[in-house]
């Protein structure tokens, strides 16, 4: 076999194993690696790129090399799952750089991190006054978790006491001009409802990009030609609109009738339409 030939082989065989190995492994080895993830990663792709140019040297050498450095993390990870003392050694333990708008400075000391290290991972975050955070850890994938201070904390709804609407997935029905019928399916619609709302604002299948259905049942699309705008979905203002109307009408009604039992009752049903008013404002706001 030419050496060429070979290499070629032997590279695709290796890339297939490590592909495997991967995520045998799994997803943590391509996104938050700990120490003792780094190493085994680096080694398994060195022993990989040598074997595969490698000619004097057997593949089946290579790949018992993988296997020993792919079997040991595997083990460690079934380990970890059961122990914490095994996972801490194996992974580590978050290192704490603030506690109450202090700067723990032993710690810093500890993971050789300086100063001017910490305020650029605090900015990332956000965060540009030491004296606003109440806690910060260093996780061992690196990462810099930041808690602040109750007063700098953003304002939430539930701070606010204000009731919001509950938020799903939204679902992609329309990928380059084609239906994903699964997505469309999953989000209680059908065909023929998709092409009623696409109808609705004029556009055909064939020229939507990208068309999702939010939380609330509204499709909204993005065109091929983004010269072209799309209106944005009516339906909830729409029912706002209608609901104050009635509630409105109802409240007319009370005050223009001469009859006490039907003002009372324009007044009564008046006053239950204002109550689901307050209650359905913030989901049907856009």
């Amino acid at each position: 076999m030419p050496d060429w030939l070979s290499i070629a082989v032997r590279s695709i065989v290796l890339l297939i194993v490590l592909f495997f190995f991967t995520k045998w492994l799994g997803k943590k080895q391509i996104s938050q690696l700990s120490f003792f993830e780094y190493v085994t990663g680096i080694t398994i792709g060195s022993i990989a790129a040598e074997v595969s140019t490698g000619l004097d040297r057997h593949i089946s050498h290579g790949l018992i090399g993988m296997g020993v450095w792919f079997a040991i993390p595997f083990l460690v990870g079934i380990l970890s799952l059961k122990s914490k003392t095994v996972r801490d050694f194996a992974e580590g333990k978050g290192t704490v750089f603030i506690q109450d708008g202090k700067v723990m400075e032993d710690n810093l000391k500890k993971e050789k991190y300086t100063i001017d290290e910490l305020l650029a991972k605090l900015r990332h975050k956000d965060v540009f006054q030491v004296a606003d955070v109440e806690f910060a850890v260093l996780e061992t994938d690196g990462n810099l978790s930041v808690l602040l201070k109750k007063e700098n904390q953003p304002v939430t709804a539930k701070v606010l006491n204000l009731a919001v609407a509950k938020v799903k997935a939204s679902q992609t029905v329309i990928m380059d001009g084609e239906i994903m019928h699964e997505p469309l399916s999953s989000s209680g619609n059908s065909q023929d409802w998709l092409e009623t709302e696409l109808d609705k604002i004029g556009v055909s299948i064939e020229n939507v990009f990208l068309g999702q259905v939010d939380t609330y049942g509204q499709l909204t699309v993005d065109l091929f030609d983004d010269k072209i705008k799309v209106p944005s979905p009516q339906e909830k203002p729409l029912l706002l609109a209608t609901i104050k109307k009635c509630q409105a009408d109802l409240e007319l009604f009370a005050l223009q009738t001469n009859s006490k039992p039907a003002k009372e009752m324009y007044g009564k049903n008046s006053k239950k339409l204002q109550d689901a008013l307050d209650k359905l404002t913030p989901f049907l706001k856009n």
